[in-house]
């Protein structure tokens, strides 16, 4: 254990403190069994360091972070970890990488009912489903899901433009004070092409090619090694699951034809169901659909988005066309705490039943969400409102 408080020593030594995100004061971290979910490259790791740097000493026996694929594990149990970690005064394990464990779950389930004075955080992918276990943890483990960095984020963590959130109900009733609180510190429009492709994944250094290159063996990564580990995907389908990805990449956001995409994936009908809810739970994609209170298990979404626009610039060999790219960006910032169904005629996307969006140009008109309460139009290429027509990058700064 010794060589653990080692390796921990010098992880958090090497934890870039500069910046913290704002989603970890979300989190409760004296929770007796918390878990904090997130697709590889979000920054998971990263946030639970910072989170024991600010609150423990340098040398502090009583928290001890480790990551399930070190070697320790080869030869030791999570419970011959936390007898000796409790029995020497542990109090907060942080267990990283946990969904590598094999029968992780019955382990944590036994620690949680035997050691109930331990606060146990674990990490893992965004397949990390705690009903998928050996044992039921959905009742004594509360899930946070951590994102991409937001448009907000972004200007925070590579322009150094530190701004607040600003909630949908101050967006959408009276932007303004909020703008040109914006305004004296950065002109968004100069820096939002950029994030469309490359601020999402806290991890670009200014080389475009390498950056694509890391996203792209994140979605290999997920689709070759968590889905066969996790979801028990076979490995022959793994091909066709990233076939199926490129399908939903290079084409623009339609309403699904699972016969069409059967026929370009060589996958059956139940079986690419089964697959897209795999990539929605992984956060590779977004589906969509008209009636979020009625949808049934396996049913077909109305709509498919890529889980964000670096992804897609990622994954696609053709030019993104500026109407995708726009309702990408949309989408994946307002799904984040609300719930976004498709709006049919009416509309891109409803917001939580009360908000419509419809998403386009400069000179997008109301045509299509007239006489529609509470509508609005998310429109790219402008600095400020007019009257229901707001920025599309204000919705950057939604977390």
């Amino acid at each position: 254990m010794q060589r653990l408080f080692q390796l921990q020593e010098q992880l958090l030594a090497l934890t870039p403190m500069e910046i913290v995100r704002q989603c970890a004061s979300n989190i409760n971290w004296d929770s007796q069994l918390l878990a904090i979910r997130g697709p590889k490259g979000v920054g998971k790791s990263t946030i639970i360091r910072q989170y024991i740097n600010l609150h423990y000493t340098k040398g502090d026996k009583t928290v001890l972070y480790c990551s399930m694929d070190t070697n320790y594990f080869v030869e030791h149990s999570i419970l011959d970890l936390v007898e000796h970690f409790y029995r020497q005064g542990g109090k907060h394990l942080f267990l990283d990488e946990v969904h590598k464990y094999p029968n992780w779950s019955r382990e944590i389930k036994e620690i949680y009912d035997y050691y109930p004075d331990l606060r146990v955080v674990l990490s893992g992918s965004s397949l990390l489903c705690l009903m998928q276990g050996d044992t039921d943890l959905s009742r004594r483990c509360v899930n946070y899901d951590i994102q991409g960095l937001s448009f907000r984020e972004y200007l925070c963590f590579y322009e150094h433009i530190d701004l607040p959130v600003c909630p949908i109900e101050e967006l959408t009733t009276n932007p303004h004070p909020f703008i040109a609180q914006i305004y004296k510190q950065c002109k968004p429009l100069a820096y939002f092409d950029n994030y469309l492709r490359y601020g999402y994944f806290p991890y670009f250094k200014n080389n475009p090619i390498e950056y694509y290159a890391l996203v792209s063996n994140v979605v290999r990564y997920i689709i070759e090694e968590e889905l066969p580990r996790i979801c028990k995907v076979e490995l022959a389908n793994t091909r066709k699951i990233r076939a199926l990805m490129n399908i939903i990449a290079s084409s623009e956001p339609y309403e699904v034809d699972i016969t069409r995409m059967s026929i370009q994936s060589g996958l059956q009908r139940p079986t690419i169901l089964a697959y897209l809810k795999y990539l929605s739970d992984a956060r590779l994609i977004i589906p969509l659909y008209s009636d979020l209170a009625n949808v049934k298990k396996l049913q077909k979404p109305d709509k498919i988005y890529i889980e964000d626009s670096n992804i897609l610039f990622a994954l696609t060999s053709r030019p993104v066309k500026e109407g995708t790219l726009r309702e990408t960006f949309a989408i994946n910032h307002l799904s984040v705490g609300h719930n976004v169904e498709y709006g049919k005629q009416h509309g891109d996307f409803v917001v939580d039943g009360k908000y419509t969006f419809e998403v386009g140009g400069a000179s997008k008109n109301f045509k299509q969400i007239a006489d529609i309460p509470n509508s609005f139009i998310l429109a790219d290429d402008i600095d400020y409102p007019y009257g229901n027509k707001l920025p599309l990058w204000l919705i950057g700064f939604l977390y």
